[in-house]
């Protein structure tokens, strides 16, 4: 199955992190630099199309500071990423060169996956990029992105990338080289997983959590990553950066590090995004009916199954659809504002004529646009 699932894949997200390219005091090796342009030229001359998400700016920034400690303030956060990031696309730039080939910057906050326009016109610049043999280089934009329009860690940047790109693998490198079943920096008897067939009935605190000084995320930012790529049909190798040719490895089909198979029912690009990229704006409560025809029988949700509206939001933005107990079940595009939905609930879909003057949709949340969670 691995050997299936990695030939077939003609575009690939290699996520790189900090760990892979700073020791634990900070030291910048170029061999790392030129060892990755070197594995990813190896892809290309396969026929494949490579998009490098990496971590680093903080890290370079915190060795041209002299810092010893990561900064902790958003402003601090800000600064050293400023700093750090040319010097992170300079070794780069100088790597990729000497294997003939150009590389890309671009930067990105969560608005820009969050608004379908500026997604899209991510998706086309990457896409043109990869079309011109050009290795786009994606970073989180540290150094203007606030706390509400952070990823959080760039291993959620690289399972967002995936849509970008219509990826068919993931490959997440760190400093860990694997999903293991218990702690092994704690449990000695700790046994890698070679493979997780369903991500979405693995249980996460299984791995356990690793982090260093140079780097955020762990083990349960890499399983969610995974999980996200997995809907959208696309397959994840977690293994270690540290390991000699481990991306060649990984693509010559070798047993390394962790697979997590993709999902068959994958969503589509569109739903992909109303899940895990959008950030919804509010809060439709519904019957229980209305629950049971939306996740049982993959109905649309319409007006008579809503019982309270929270939010002020306008038609085309996203949602949360809440259950009577208060629970998300489901994520949806709404087809009327807020002020329109509160005026037509718990009516009949012939009434929203007679209510609002008018009746675009009968559905509040048309199924196509509807994500159970």
């Amino acid at each position: 199955m691995r050997k299936r699932l990695v030939k077939r894949a003609k575009r690939i997200v290699v996520k790189i992190g900090s760990g892979v390219l700073v020791d634990s005091r900070g030291k910048v090796s170029p061999r790392v630099f030129g060892q990755i342009a070197r594995q990813i030229k190896y892809a290309m001359d396969e026929g494949r199309k490579v998009v490098l998400v990496s971590s680093g700016a903080i890290a370079m920034g915190m060795r041209a500071l002299s810092l010893g400690m990561r900064p902790h303030s958003i402003p601090q956060h800000q600064a050293v990423a400023a700093v750090g990031q040319p010097y992170l696309m300079a070794y780069y730039t100088r790597a990729f060169k000497k294997y003939g080939l150009s590389i890309a910057q671009i930067l990105l906050t969560h608005d820009d996956f969050a608004d379908r326009r500026r997604f899209i016109n991510a998706k086309n610049t990457v896409s043109t990029l990869l079309e011109d043999h050009i290795v786009p280089v994606i970073n989180e934009n540290d150094s203007t992105a606030v706390e509400e329009i952070k990823f959080g860690d760039n291993d959620t940047l690289s399972a967002l990338t995936t849509t970008l790109v219509d990826a068919e693998l993931l490959v997440i490198l760190s400093h860990i080289d694997g999903i293991y079943d218990k702690d092994p920096g704690v449990e000695p008897s700790a046994r890698l997983i070679p493979l997780i067939e369903d991500i979405d009935s693995f249980h996460i605190n299984l791995a356990g959590a690793t982090t260093g000084p140079f780097s955020t995320g762990g083990v349960e930012s890499k399983l969610s990553a995974a999980k996200k790529a997995s809907h959208f049909g696309c397959a994840t190798v977690i293994a270690s950066g540290k390991e000699k040719d481990v991306l060649k490895r990984i693509l010559s089909a070798e047993e390394v590090g962790t697979l997590v198979l993709p999902k068959e029912d994958r969503l589509t690009s569109k739903k992909h995004w109303i899940a895990y990229s959008a950030r919804p704006v509010g809060k439709l409560f519904v019957d229980e009916g209305a629950k049971t025809a939306i996740v049982e029988r993959g109905k649309s949700l319409l007006p008579t199954g809503i019982i309270r509206v929270e939010g002020d939001f306008e038609a085309g933005e996203v949602v949360h659809c809440m259950d009577t107990s208060g629970m998300e079940f489901a994520r949806g595009m709404v087809n009327y504002s807020s002020e329109e939905i509160e005026k037509i609930k718990g009516r009949k879909t012939r009434e929203i004529e007679n209510i609002l003057g008018y009746r675009i949709y009968d559905e509040v949340i048309h199924r196509d646009n509807l994500v159970v969670m």
